[in-house]
Formats: C-alpha cells, structure tokens, sequence
C-alpha cells in the first residue's frame, strides 16, 4: 500500500552515509512513502535548551524545509552539508515523498535500534565504512551491531571510500 512504508535512512552525514541515501532512493524509496533521517549526535550539551527536552526521545520529525533550514537544525546541534541537502531535496521531489529527520544523542548503536522501534521504520538502509578486523575491534561497528539487533529489514551499504 502507498504511503504505509517508513524507510528509514541512518545518516552522519559522511559520504558511506551518504551512499547510503543514494543507494537507498535508487533502490528501495518509492512514490508516497516516508523517508525519515536517523541522526544520532554523540555529544549532548545542555545550552540549546531543545536537545535537553529531547535527550531520552529524540526530537520531534522534523520535515525536509525545516531540515534546509540552518538555523533549525543548529539548535540540535546537527551540521548538514550542502550535498546531503540537494540529495534529500531531490529525493524529495523525484519520487514525491515525505522526508523528515529525527534526531537522536548517544550511542549511536542503540539509538538505531531504538528509532527502528519507537518511529517505528519498516526497513533500514545503514552505511558502512569498511573498517578492518583489527579497527573493528577497537571502534565496533555500528552497522553490524544494527543489523544484529535491530528488528526490521536491514540493508547494509558498503562505502567504497575507506573511513577512519
């Protein structure tokens, strides 16, 4: 049915997650669905007062014009660049969708897990930036803790740039 899918696509605005995006409108976000951006920021300073209210629930969805926005998202803490910006808005146009972003602060591992549930998402497309054993190790994987523990559908999309 039209309109009842909740694609969601995690995002920290890296190219693997902007890959991600990419292959996510490619390939699985079609007419009437909804796109929602799962953002998770690691650090939570009080000063901004909204990330405060919004610390254990995530922010409210915040809609694509609001997300071009840069005084909007500033008071979340969140920076969007320029290309991530024209993706989601001709995302947006082409395949004539709704598209909006919920935030969320901590371990971006859980908070996934967590947006997957509480939106709740139908599917999950995840970038991966191809760490190695020995990094993997150190640092986890986020994607690979997702796909463990996450409980819908979940698309892994491998980087092809190395990340650090």
């Amino acid at each position: 049915m039209a309109g009842d899918r909740r694609v969601g696509v995690a995002m920290d605005f890296s190219p693997c997650s902007r890959a991600a995006l990419q292959w996510a409108a490619d390939n699985v976000v079609r007419e009437g669905d909804h796109l929602i951006i799962v953002n998770v920021q690691k650090e939570v300073f009080y000063e901004g007062g909204e990330m405060q209210l919004w610390e254990a629930t995530g922010s409210p969805l915040i809609p694509l014009s609001e997300i071009s926005d840069p005084t909007t998202l500033k008071k979340y803490g969140v920076k969007v660049d320029a290309e991530t910006l024209d993706m989601l808005n001709i995302v947006a146009r082409q395949k004539q969708i709704v598209l909006v972003m919920k935030i969320y602060w901590g371990d971006p591992r859980e908070k996934i897990c967590e947006a997957i549930d509480n939106i709740p998402l139908s599917c999950l497309i995840i970038g991966n930036r191809g760490l190695g054993k020995i990094k993997r190790v150190f640092m986890g994987s986020v994607s690979n803790f997702v796909v463990n523990n996450g409980s819908c559908p979940i698309t892994v999309v491998k980087s092809t740039e190395n990340g650090a």
